[in-house]
């Protein structure tokens, strides 16, 4: 269980603030203590996880991730961790972050979307939709499920928390690596393939997520433009 030092301390940045993720963390842990620069982003696309102090996590998504966790409070078991993805960026740069809440350190990675968010393929969701036989991705709220073993080996089901995304069951909505989803693909065509709707990932990362995010944690997936 959190205290007030947890996720909902932690995750209350706002546009009006402006404050980053590592100075609401030295605030919560040393009283607004000063933050070190933030550094720039390497350019190079890495085969591994980023791992990172102060990510690029747009404060306005930061703030819709603590009230999707605030409303579905009771049923999120392991809170310990959060991922968010922030799907206003593109395929080609790491945006699914698993956040450690006690002491605001990210991974990302990298994360495919859905075809049919992304008809053109243009390496940008384009739009979100629950609906069967969409191919497409959806917003909002998910509950981590069970391991299981699919098409793409290893999985993980989610089970989505709000009405923009209640048919993620049916939909077979799940979390799963992919080969369009590994580095190389963005090496060779500047972007990653997409999913049926799915979080599809390398499979390197995957190993990463399944070990870390099991059942019980949030998952929070949106766009801010």
């Amino acid at each position: 269980m959190l205290g007030a030092g947890g996720v909902a301390g932690l995750m209350v940045a706002t546009a009006a603030n402006g404050q980053s993720l590592a100075q609401i963390v030295a605030g919560l842990k040393d009283g607004n203590a000063p933050v070190a620069p933030r550094k720039a982003a390497a350019a190079a696309v890495p085969a591994r996880p980023r791992v990172l102090v102060d990510p690029a996590i747009d404060p306005r998504l930061l703030a819709r991730a603590r009230a999707a966790f605030d409303a579905n409070r009771k049923r999120i078991r392991n809170t310990e961790l959060v991922a968010i993805t922030d799907f206003s960026m593109p395929s080609r740069e790491h945006r699914f972050f698993i956040l450690e809440t006690n002491t605001g350190k990210v991974t990302s990675h990298y994360v495919a979307h859905g075809r049919g968010s992304d008809p053109d393929h243009s390496g940008y969701l384009e739009r979100f939709s629950n609906a069967y036989g969409s191919n497409a991705t959806s917003a909002g709220a998910y509950l981590t499920g069970d391991y299981y073993y699919g098409k793409y080996g290893r999985s993980m089901k989610l089970k989505g928390l709000e009405d923009r995304n209640n048919n993620a069951e049916g939909r077979a909505i799940v979390v799963h690596s992919a080969w369009y989803a590994e580095p190389e693909v963005i090496r060779d065509h500047g972007k990653l393939g997409r999913s049926e709707g799915c979080f599809a990932f390398s499979y390197a990362s995957l190993q990463d997520v399944l070990r870390r995010l099991g059942p019980g944690h949030l998952i929070y997936a949106d766009k801010l433009a």
